[in-house]
């Protein structure tokens, strides 16, 4: 008897050690998979697309600088001085544009349900909300009364904001002759313009608050379209990226057109998988309340030009629901003052909105 006991408890102490090494072998393997998790979840913090696309195209820029050096090698006669250089040029090229593909790999087949929003369809009732339009101005006397006009009579918009920019010309007092509430926001640049926008905007209640602008290059027609939108998402930001629907002569160039929708998707590919974008540069948005209370303490109002970029990014940053809508452009009303003046200006806004996007909003100031 006391050798059978002691039998059972051999097999005991051989099962309770069986079980522990196999609790230890599946401990291990908890953790394993929880620090690889870990590490993905750090990985999937960084926008590698946006690298991807810097690597790809600074190896692009190499590849044709070699090749173009076919012109000196061959029509100047500095074949034999030139040709170690193409061939250097050529080979190391693909170096940038192989470790790019990688990282867009990566991207799109490792981290992108990681970094994908974590948000449900959403569709709400918003039929009954009320609108409030701000619309910024400078030096705009020529078109800001039919632009008030214009916002006052679309059904939905229960107040107008304009917002003059220390105008010198008539332009606050047109627009109060026109029905607006006006203010005037002394400190210049576009981003201090639209931060004020908003703040008056918030205080008028609505849930509603549509940005645009007082040269007449956007219309009230397009707010049906921003209201359809809007049961989507927090943020609805018109795009002027559509053919059809811009017309021949405006100030946006073809230059700026693709520029814009080069960017668009350099701040897209930063936030994979939150948003879709064409379009950096419009002003024409619609944005819920809620959200903007939220944003607005985020946002550097001492960013000029580049304003819309630096309010999208923070927008997505933060997790604000983010969608684009189509709207119409037309031909301002007066002389442009923005980034649309001409080509070279654009390209230096661009340059500023990738800056910003790359590196942080602190650099542009």
């Amino acid at each position: 008897m006391t050798l059978k006991v002691q039998n059972l408890e051999k097999g005991k102490s051989a099962n309770h050690q069986a079980i522990d090494k196999n609790g230890n072998k599946n401990g291990v393997w908890t953790s394993l998979i929880h620090a690889f998790n870990r590490g993905l979840d750090i990985l999937a913090l960084v926008p590698w697309l946006m690298i991807a696309i810097y690597l790809v195209s600074f190896g692009v820029l190499i590849y044709l600088a070699g090749i173009s050096l076919f012109v000196p090698r061959y029509l100047l006669g500095l074949d034999e001085l030139l040709r170690p250089v193409a061939a250097w040029l050529v080979w190391y090229s693909g170096i940038p544009m192989v470790a790019g593909l990688c990282f867009a790999l990566l991207d799109f087949f490792v981290l992108f349900e990681r970094k994908r929003a974590h948000r449900s369809y959403r569709e709400e009732d918003l039929s009954n909300a009320k609108v409030t339009v701000a619309l910024t101005a400078y030096n705009d006397e020529e078109s800001i009364g039919e632009a008030v006009k214009d916002f006052i009579a679309h059904p939905r918009v229960e107040r107008v904001i304009v917002v003059s920019n220390n105008s010198a010309d008539q332009t606050f007092e047109r627009a109060q002759a026109a029905g607006a509430e006006t203010h005037d926001e002394q400190q210049p640049g576009y981003g201090r313009c639209v931060y004020r926008c908003y703040q008056e905007a918030l205080k008028s209640g609505a849930e509603l608050i549509v940005l645009c602008e007082g040269d007449r290059t956007f219309r009230a027609a397009d707010i049906d379209k921003l209201l359809a939108f809007a049961p989507h998402a927090d943020v609805v930001n018109g795009t002027r990226i559509v053919e059809m629907l811009r017309e021949r002569n405006t100030q946006l160039s073809t230059f700026m057109y693709y520029g814009n929708l080069f960017v668009a998707k350099l701040l897209e590919a930063k936030h994979l998988g939150r948003a879709t974008l064409t379009d950096v540069g419009s002003t024409y948005k619609l944005v819920r309340a809620e959200a903007l209370r939220a944003l607005l303490p985020k946002l550097d109002p001492a960013i000029n030009l580049p304003f819309n970029a630096h309010f999208m990014d923070v927008a997505l940053g933060e997790d604000i629901s983010f969608i684009e809508c189509p709207i119409t452009f037309h031909p301002r009303v007066g002389i442009s003052k923005g980034g649309n003046t001409d080509n070279g200006r654009a390209l230096s806004v661009g340059f500023s909105m990738m800056r910003g996007v790359t590196f942080g909003w602190g650099y542009i100031r």
